[in-house]
């Protein structure tokens, strides 16, 4: 009898104890979430748009700048490892639009150097990302405040368009599914060791595909974000740094170079490889080494053209391969409201 007893009280202390766990574990789940909907917002998911509140993007631009990163002067861009120059060399300071492809392939941007298909261009030996340069027109994307994420926790590049304000990255960066917008983010162009040689940049407009908000579908992870740099009205952010050229429709398999800035570091890292097509909707390049973090970073073919930004499938890739959603015509149609809208 006292041996039931005493095996009774044991395993109902087991359960309260467990019961207990829970309730924190619980707790501390609700606190998470609760900290989280403090940072975004609902915008308009049918249309899978944000217009963005000024005074949060200020304060959140404040955090940064009086928090991981300071504001330094810019200094000048140096050469490229590989033979090859990369989008801070020529990107840097005011370009005069040129074409990139044809009008049914790209959107326009630096003057384009010569195609890597003809050389000038290697895969990394080995395939594995290492530390690379900081480039004007590549950054790191901050979310101050608790909302349970790094202090930089995604990467994203300025893309050429006709306002000179527009930003690429990964939907998943931006839209944090049932919960919505984030409303604390934070672009920092050329980021590097704390320094913000370019300034801190908002959104005042985020856009992704409704197919993205509806279900986070992985063939539509991709976002436009149109930016401003609080303090400084009327500065364009392509004029500060330079920018990308967009081309929807690829030719694959093509020379290309992945960049993104991990959780852990305060620099990019990068790797050359050959860009192929995963199925119908998602393109893949092998390569080890690119963590968390580097979600939205730039998958770039001849120096400067963006043709994917990490993410898609499994979220951006895992320990061997990143990927991206194929630039098709549903990114092409999100970047085109990006950039009509008012």
């Amino acid at each position: 009898m006292f041996t039931r007893v005493r095996g009774r009280a044991v395993r109902v202390t087991l359960l309260v104890g467990v019961g207990c766990a829970l309730l924190i574990g619980c707790a501390g789940l609700l606190w998470k979430l609760h900290a989280m909907a403090a940072y975004v917002a609902d915008g308009d998911p049918a249309e899978g748009s944000y217009v963005q509140e000024a005074e949060p993007a200020d304060r959140a631009a404040a955090a940064v700048l009086e928090g991981p990163a300071r504001e330094v002067p810019a200094q000048a861009p140096a050469a490229r490892g590989n033979g090859t120059p990369g989008p801070g060399v020529q990107g840097t300071g005011a370009q005069s639009p040129g074409i990139q492809g044809s009008a049914t392939q790209g959107t326009g941007g630096p003057p384009a150097t010569a195609p890597w298909r003809s050389g000038g261009w290697r895969p990394s030996d080995p395939l594995v990302a290492r530390p690379a340069a900081a480039e004007p027109a590549i950054g790191a994307l901050f979310s101050p405040g608790e909302d349970a994420d790094q202090d930089h926790h995604c990467s994203a590049s300025v893309v050429h368009s006709p306002g000179g304000d527009l930003v690429a990255t990964a939907a998943h960066c931006v839209y944090r599914g049932i919960l919505g917008f984030r409303t604390n983010l934070v672009f920092v162009p050329g980021y590097h060791d704390g320094q913000a040689p370019y300034g801190a940049w908002v959104p005042t407009r985020i856009d992704v595909d409704p197919r993205w908000t509806e279900d986070q579908d992985p063939d539509y992870d991709v976002a436009f974000l149109r930016v401003r740099r609080p303090g400084h009205p009327g500065e364009r952010l392509e004029d500060t740094t330079g920018a990308q050229t967009v081309r929807f429709g690829p030719e694959l398999p093509a020379p290309a170079r992945v960049v993104g800035y991990p959780n852990a570091t305060e620099y990019p890292v990068e790797c050359f490889n050959t860009a192929r097509a995963e199925g119908p909707a998602q393109l893949r390049l092998d390569c080890a080494d690119v963590p968390d973090g580097t979600s939205g970073g730039p998958v770039l073919t001849d120096a400067h053209t963006l043709i994917g930004v990490v993410g898609g499938r499994d979220g951006g890739g895992d320990e061997k391969t990143s990927y991206s959603s194929l630039f098709g015509d549903g990114v092409r149609a999100v970047y085109e409201r990006a950039v009509a809208a008012r």
